[in-house]
């Protein structure tokens, strides 16, 4: 029971205060450890399975718990996926359709504002590696982070310059899906995402 008690206590402080009970219950039913992590520029959060039969979800400590609840039924989803449907894609269809069923009930007002549900129920109808490809709901979840001096690189005009992992970029042209940045100090080619979180400088590249 304390164990139990000490579960809800944490994730009260991470995940809608409505989602909570449907989220223990899933643990109940899929058990395994989870991690909170610092935050990670790559991913929001993982799905490991150890050599010895350990199972571990991690996910990133995440103020804004619409983001952190999302993020811990995609890496829930890996992890029935494995039980059920052993062998198959990281983000094949079995899992999307998993992610789909497990999201299901927690789209509701009462978990989610309106702003997201609606997103989040078009991001659902064939789910992404991950939110930040989706833009729309990138965007949304977004609006209920806290206050940062941060914008994402393709909100940024062409030619400004912008500070990631404190070096200084120059935001280039977008090819396909990514932008090519140029490194200031080095003047080498990077390619960033474009819902990279960067600081922008106030000025242009000239």
């Amino acid at each position: 029971m304390k164990d139990e008690n000490k579960k809800k206590e944490i994730l009260t402080k991470y995940l809608p205060a409505s989602s909570v009970e449907e989220v223990l219950e899933l643990l109940d039913q899929y058990p395994c450890f989870i991690k909170i992590t610092r935050s990670r520029v790559t991913k929001h959060g993982d799905f490991r399975r150890y050599a010895d039969g350990r199972i571990q979800i991690s996910i990133n400590n995440d103020p804004n718990a619409y983001r952190f609840l999302i993020t811990l039924i995609h890496e829930l989803a890996h992890l029935v996926t494995f039980k059920e449907k052993k062998g198959v894609r990281p983000h094949g269809r079995e899992w999307q359709i998993t992610f789909q069923r497990l999201m299901l009930p927690l789209l509701r007002p009462e978990v989610f504002p309106e702003r997201i549900l609606s997103c989040l129920a078009g991001y659902l109808k064939k789910p992404k590696a991950s939110t930040d490809g989706d833009i729309d709901l990138s965007l949304a979840l977004r609006e209920f982070d806290p206050e940062n001096d941060k914008s994402l690189v393709a909100e940024l005009p062409s030619e400004s310059l912008f500070v990631y992992r404190d070096r200084t970029f120059v935001k280039g042209e977008k090819r396909r899906t990514r932008f090519e940045c140029i490194e200031l100090a080095t003047h080498k080619k990077y390619i960033f995402h474009p819902h990279a979180e960067v600081r922008p400088l106030n000025n242009n590249y000239d």
